[in-house]
């Protein structure tokens, strides 16, 4: 059995992979500030966007951490317990996205840009002060102001965020705090714990992507969306755990983690991919099916300004893993994990960027060095966050209940 005093068990960030992490931030500085001196046509409100698209992306891959741990518990799975460091590390991004998704609504908020179009205020009025008709009044809208308003908006965001921030400070203190103290007794806090977050989150999942993601469509809606985008967060998150391990593997740590860990976190990559798929067609082909003009002007949008890239992002993420991770023995092999993964994980971002930038700046929307520069940032600056809250405990865990069994898994 592995113990803490193997020395792969203390986790140094190397050099490569700090200069790395920070040449990435550094071209996102220069992406994001190319974005917004070059952003003529939308004043602005396109590179706000592409901040939404990675703020969005990058949260909800860390919330996915913060799940894997509590859906660990509440299962009582003991398959994942090697890899609980890594849940833990990804979670700790939590704190700095939620911050960025909440400047990019105070930039709303006070009209720095126009992705939440529901937050001007004169659409509500149905008359001006001198009784004459509002040319802006918009009544599909203004129906909807008893759930779409700013006061209401800010007290939802701050506490989907507030409380998933304390779930994840929680489950990392006790976490510690079993490495030092043992016994059961954090263990079945942390059971009780992950069945009050899963409840929470099972709600606030779907109404936190009805509120930052589908009211930039104000007029739209669909009772799919909120699984559907959980759906591309979690398997997101899953290629990037996998990513992650193999890099660790590769630089001679995780000696603790087999062949099984590996394919079983293959298997969630493979699963998730076709739940995410699945959610895509149902949603795309019920509504274009039925043909409502309300309904359907979501995907009109699409077609006329993103349609190649609209097919290609669900080519990419549901053809390649179908094809290439059906059999068992490529969820088991490093290469072909790490190559379908990086695809995959490009196609899931491509996705967001689908679900954001039509109703933002419809045809005005380009993928050039101010895109690739905000995605490269912000990737940047998660794998500084990670890798830096990986060397602050051991990589395995100690005295946890599960811990023996976990070391000899085998599928």
């Amino acid at each position: 059995m592995a113990s803490l005093g193997d020395s792969n068990l203390n986790f140094t960030v190397p050099s490569k992979a700090k200069n790395f992490s920070i040449a990435l931030m550094i071209v996102g500085v220069l992406g994001i500030a190319y974005g917004f001196i070059t952003d003529h046509d939308t004043h602005g409100t396109r590179q706000w966007a592409n901040l939404l698209v990675n703020s969005f992306f990058f949260f909800g891959i860390s919330i996915i951490g913060l799940f894997y741990i509590a859906l660990a518990y509440a299962a009582e799975a003991a398959w994942s317990t090697v890899l609980k460091r890594i849940f833990e590390a990804v979670s700790t991004f939590l704190p700095i996205g939620g911050a960025f998704l909440l400047i990019i609504f105070l930039a709303g908020t006070f009209h720095l840009h126009h992705i939440y179009h529901w937050m001007d205020p004169e659409l509500y009025n149905e008359f001006m002060p001198d009784g004459s008709v509002n040319p802006k009044y918009d009544e599909i809208i203004a129906n909807k102001k008893a759930y779409l308003n700013t006061p209401f908006f800010y007290i939802r965001s701050l506490l989907y965020i507030g409380v998933w921030v304390f779930f994840q400070r929680l489950f990392r203190k006790r976490s510690l705090e079993e490495d030092l103290v043992g016994g059961l007794s954090f263990h079945r806090k942390n059971i009780t714990s992950a069945a009050i977050f899963l409840v929470f989150f099972g709600f606030t999942s779907s109404t936190s992507a009805w509120d930052w993601i589908m009211s930039i469509d104000t007029h739209w809606f669909s009772t799919l969306f909120g699984w559907y985008i959980f759906s591309g967060m979690w398997v997101s998150s899953v290629i990037f755990m996998i990513l992650l391990i193999m890099y660790l593997k590769n630089q001679g740590y995780l000696s603790f983690v087999n062949e099984s860990h590996i394919h079983d976190m293959g298997k969630w990559m493979f699963a998730i991919s076709f739940l995410w798929s699945y959610l895509w067609f149902s949603q795309f082909m019920l509504i274009w099916y039925a043909n409502i003009p309300e309904e359907v002007t979501y995907y009109l949008s699409r077609f006329e300004n993103y349609k190649f890239l609209f097919f290609f992002t669900f080519a990419i993420n549901f053809i390649l893993p179908m094809i290439i991770l059906m059999s068992r023995q490529v969820k088991r092999t490093p290469f072909a994990l790490i190559f379908v993964g990086i695809v995959i994980f490009i196609g899931h971002w491509l996705d967001t960027f689908l679900c954001v930038m039509p109703g933002t700046v419809n045809e005005k929307w380009h993928l050039g060095f101010a895109e690739i520069g905000t995605f490269l940032g912000f990737l940047g600056l998660f794998i500084f966050v990670v890798l830096t809250s990986l060397t602050k405990a051991p990589l395995l865990v100690k005295n946890h209940p599960f811990l023996d069994e976990s070391l000899h898994q085998h599928t």
